[in-house]
């Protein structure tokens, strides 16, 4: 029985990290989309002050 538990303990170990690991992804992706518009806005603004 004690197997049984300790199996089961570190399935749910496991699929939380799982969790936070797709979690943490979609965090990464949406923080590099605001960093591309925001390159994007600052290579704007200073293409026009050159012109």
């Amino acid at each position: 029985m004690r197997a049984q538990g300790f199996a089961l303990g570190l399935m749910f170990i496991n699929l939380a990290l799982i969790g936070l690991g797709i979690y943490s992804m979609v965090l990464f992706i949406k923080l590099a989309r605001r960093g591309i518009k925001a390159l994007d806005i600052y290579i704007d603004r200073n293409r026009k002050t050159e012109q």
